[in-house]
């Protein structure tokens, strides 16, 4: 039996249908749909490794592995790509003070704490597995979820404020074009706005001559990743751990998301029953990224949005993205013209990149219309964001917590515990579920 049924004339979508994951068009458009997959996740995949100083073709390479991988374990039946996780920038660069790492030993102390939140992620899947998936809601609620979220986001802030002001006008100039292109342009192209703001940047930075091309030439156009082994062996390395656990939230929360989004786009509720094997996939493809130099990976909105584009659901699209994402990390040269990028151009686009990761976390209050009347959910924000933007840390001896530890345990400790307290004294501060909605919300049609 094949793993995929053609649909219909293996050419067309007919208007009002999708193509299903167990189905595929001809290979000629499959192999074209995979190609928007791979533009797609490009944007945010090269750009973790060139803000956090891990090798690009290796994190690539690992981004490709853990795709396919992923559709393995899930059998097939959930289209995804897994791309580099901007969770991870924050606890990887304050390995260095918030900037990108600078030697092979920082990378294997940083990969310690990746492939702890890979295994703790996949460990979480097993138990989604066997008892669904409701105790994560009643442990993240959307305030809390939304906060953790938004938080990560805006801890980085000054990450994105230290790349700009080294060069404001390239800088200026790639947001910009970032912000211009999600509003002038619709489906696709307003969806890799960030990817086409990058190359916009970059274009200026090489006109006025910003760009150092010396080293593209020497680069071989076919060669191994730079490989770099997890530092399992040394004691700073663990006491940095704490910092990436948060991360695991996140994480769990993109996944269970993805999943949902993917099952109410293809109108089949089944799909949801493979949250548990997402979990434990993203887990196993983080592990093994970060065992051998790789950054953490999740699942990515981008590519939900070629799908809700193309209405092409496929999983065999994803197998021609994993594969390409491979080949194309076995190009030393694609990974030395990345790191070109100048700092400016990284300025700009996290600037509206850092942003949008809190917007995320926003929008998650805003689709579960979060009561922001009660003092519970209030508190559960306010001391959680100041921590995260202001850069609140605590260490003891070797053992270091950073802002998004802090800010995370805030929220979760504020929000249950306040609401056992209200709740215990009646004062009808606790979080009493979502508010009304009482008509149209802006930008609903008329």
């Amino acid at each position: 039996m094949p793993l995929w049924q053609i649909h219909g004339d293996g050419r067309t979508v007919a208007p009002g249908q999708v193509v299903k994951p167990e189905e595929r068009l001809s290979w000629p458009a499959t192999i074209a749909i995979g190609a928007q997959h791979v533009v797609a996740m490009f944007g945010a995949t090269f750009l973790v490794p060139i803000l956090t100083g891990f090798p690009v073709s290796t994190t690539l390479l690992f981004s490709g592995l853990g795709t396919l991988l992923f559709l393995l374990l899930t059998r097939n039946r959930l289209p995804s790509y897994l791309g580099s996780s901007f969770a991870f920038i924050a606890p990887i660069t304050a390995l260095n003070g918030g900037n990108p790492l600078a030697s092979g030993e920082q990378i294997a102390q940083a990969l310690v704490g990746v492939a702890a939140a890979g295994i703790l992620l996949a460990g979480i899947g097993f138990l989604v597995q066997a008892v669904g998936t409701g105790w994560i809601d009643r442990l993240m609620p959307p305030v809390v979820a939304g906060s953790i979220v938004a938080l990560i986001g805006f801890n980085l802030a000054p990450a994105a404020w230290n790349n700009f002001q080294l060069q404001p006008e390239i800088a200026t100039v790639t947001l910009v074009a970032v912000v211009l292109f999600s509003v002038l342009f619709r489906g696709f192209l307003g969806r890799i706005s960030i990817f086409l703001g990058v190359i916009v940047g970059y274009v200026f930075a090489a006109i006025i001559g910003q760009v150092d091309f010396s080293r593209v030439a020497d680069a071989p156009w076919v060669g191994l990743p730079d490989f770099h082994l997890a530092a399992v062996g040394d004691p700073a390395a663990w006491a940095l751990v704490p910092m990436f656990l948060p991360v695991v939230l996140v994480l769990i929360a993109e996944n269970v998301g993805h999943v949902r989004g993917v099952a109410t786009m293809t109108e089949d509720p089944s799909i949801n029953a493979r949250t548990g094997r997402a979990l434990v996939a993203d887990g196993l493809a983080t592990t093994v990224a970060g065992a051998f130099g790789g950054s953490g990976t999740t699942t990515y909105g981008e590519n939900i949005g070629v799908m809700a584009a193309t209405r092409v659901y496929s999983t065999a699209a994803y197998w021609v993205a994993g594969v390409v994402a491979v080949l194309l990390a076995f190009s030393p040269k694609v990974g030395v013209i990345f790191n070109t990028i100048p700092a400016g151009v990284l300025g700009g686009v996290t600037t509206a990149l850092y942003g949008l990761i809190g917007v995320i976390g926003i929008k998650i209050w805003v689709d579960n219309r979060v009561d922001f009347s009660r003092p519970v959910n209030q508190y559960t924000v306010a001391v959680s964001f100041v921590i995260a933007i202001a850069g609140f840390a605590m260490g003891w001896g070797a053992f270091q917590l950073g802002a998004i530890v802090i800010g995370t345990v805030a929220a979760l400790l504020i929000y249950h515990l306040g609401n056992a307290i209200a709740r215990w004294r009646r004062t009808g501060a606790d979080d009493g579920g979502p508010i009304p909605a009482v008509g149209p919300l802006g930008g609903d049609p008329e």
